[in-house]
């Protein structure tokens, strides 16, 4: 975030607990109080830190540094009591949550540490009061709203820079899980027709026949790594979702006419009158419900029920694809939406990840069940027509 980002949503907070003009004002008037303990409050923090190696680890310039740091503390002390909580002023705090991320400290010591600071405070305020109680009660109050400010500025920068650096590892981790799975789904057809081309440059005198057998193993291998490729652009092109009510079921019924099965599987589908409409890009969820089915479908080569039922689970409207198949075992369960996983042998693994990304996509969910020798079903959820405000629960996709 820049830093009119920043200040602005610390201006949000701000009004969320009620801060105003007059308690800048109360908590500037503790300046000339609270500012001769500031160097012992320094020391103890430092001292203290000196005896949690978790936290003295991040320290890594010596006494040197930590001087330095004592300076730093002090400046950031007279800034906290300064009444003027600028732009300038929240960013510099915006910028320690940051940098404890850079340095790799925990955020729990700056939770604990400013609990230290503000005890610390609390107590010199108190030992040096000449007033009543009440007004001691009273110059408390807006200090202790504003220590919870810097700290809340504080975890939402480390969070933020935190949340960011974990995705950026986790994209490259998938960058090479994905170079993996290119290189292996790529790798096998290469082989096939490198040693069709090597017999046909090599062969003396090769009946047509051979030479015939040859090319067509080339030809059917050159398929086979072209569909790993339109998988893959598909897969990295897939457009913003066209949100609209569609009927689930006239889709159900268009998916089974067009997808080819064998006659020893039985469809049944079942779906309820005056269902509500469903609330998604229509030509995206065929590509998902189109995957699950085929899926379904392969899961029974020696045949048996393939179940599709849609029912209103308010706020959204549930899908479910069921098979009689040979089922999950529960590692496998558990790896069914990583990209280039399949439980076939000739699958390239990117149909449920697709999926799970269009449901993303459309504010959807996916959830799957499965026992050995018993089965799949795989459960759509998609929002409702009748609910076109999407609930909190549907920002996220979750497979269980």
């Amino acid at each position: 975030m820049n830093e009119q980002q920043v200040f602005d949503r610390y201006c949000e907070l701000q009004r969320y607990v009620g801060w105003s003009e007059r308690d800048a004002e109360q908590v500037h008037a503790l300046l000339p109080i609270l500012d001769p303990c500031f160097g012992e409050l320094v020391e103890d923090f430092y001292h203290e830190i000196e005896r949690h190696p978790a936290a003295l680890q991040v320290i890594t310039g010596g006494q040197a540094q930590i001087d330095r740091l004592k300076g730093t503390l002090i400046d950031w002390l007279r800034q906290l009591f300064s009444g003027q909580y600028d732009a300038r002023y929240v960013f510099k705090r915006w910028r320690i949550g940051y940098k404890h991320v850079e340095i790799g400290l925990d955020q729990v010591y700056t939770n604990v540490a400013l609990s230290r600071l503000r005890g610390g405070l609390f107590k010199a305020l108190e030992s040096r009061w000449t007033a009543s109680p009440e007004e001691l009660s009273q110059a408390l109050r807006p200090l202790n709203t504003l220590l919870d400010l810097d700290l809340a500025l504080i975890e939402d920068a480390y969070q933020t820079e935190y949340t960011f650096r974990k995705q950026a590892t986790e994209r490259l981790a998938l960058i090479g899980q994905v170079a993996g799975g290119i290189a292996h789904e790529l790798r096998n057809p290469l082989n096939v027709v490198k040693t069709s081309v090597f017999y046909l440059l090599n062969a003396r005198n090769a009946p047509p026949e051979k030479v015939s057998q040859h090319l067509e193993r080339i030809e059917r291998q050159v398929g086979i790594a072209n569909e790993v490729i339109t998988s893959l652009t598909n897969f990295a092109r897939l457009p913003v979702a066209d949100q609209q009510p569609f009927n689930v079921e006239t889709h159900l019924h268009d998916l089974i006419s067009a997808t080819e099965h064998p006659e020893n599987i039985n469809v049944i589908i079942d779906c309820p009158q005056s269902l509500p409409c469903a609330l998604a890009d229509a030509s995206q969820i065929r590509i998902v419900l189109g995957n699950l089915i085929r899926n379904a479908i392969d899961a029974m080569p020696q045949g048996g029920t393939l179940g599709l039922s849609v029912q209103a689970q308010d706020p959204y409207v549930e899908i479910s694809v069921t098979d009689t198949g040979h089922g999950m075992e529960p590692e496998q369960l558990i790896r069914a939406m990583e990209p280039f996983f399949s439980t076939k042998a000739r699958g390239i693994g990117l149909g449920l990840p697709m999926a799970k990304a269009i449901l993303e996509k459309n504010e959807g969910r996916i959830y799957v069940e499965s026992e050995p020798g018993k089965g799949s079903v795989f459960k759509v959820h998609l929002r409702s027509s009748d609910h076109q405000n999407p609930a909190s629960a549907f920002t996220s996709l979750t497979n269980a």
